[in-house]
């Protein structure tokens, strides 16, 4: 059952972005920003941990899991450094995929050619 509230969960928010796309004047990187935020948001209301305890990886995979990581990892570090955390919690919570992102961003820019659209 994991599985496919993982996939019910993920599905949802893409075929969201997807409708976005097609039904809006929103451009693709302004969908990213509202995902982001939204999950910034909900992450530091404590409502979006209701869906990463139900749908798991299908929560906090897509870009809404990003900002949902922000805001805890700001959280937990206010509660250990004070307000200084507020400014660094975030970064070091999202170090990691930020660091893979670029690395594996890289590595498959060395691999393939990129080529013009035609």
């Amino acid at each position: 059952m994991e599985y496919f509230n993982a996939f019910l969960c993920g599905g949802l928010l893409c075929a969201l972005g997807q409708i976005l796309i097609d039904r809006t004047k929103l451009t693709p990187a302004k969908i990213l920003v509202c995902y982001v935020t939204a999950g910034v948001i909900l992450g530091g209301l404590g409502v979006y941990q209701y869906l990463v305890d139900w749908a798991g990886a299908g929560a906090t995979v897509p870009l809404t899991g990003f900002g949902y990581t922000l805001a805890k990892g700001a959280r937990e570090a206010v509660q250990q450094h004070g307000l200084l955390g507020a400014f660094i919690g975030g970064a070091a919570a999202t170090a990691g995929g930020v660091a893979a992102a670029i690395f594996f961003g890289f590595l498959a820019a060395l691999l393939f050619k990129a080529r013009p659209k035609h």
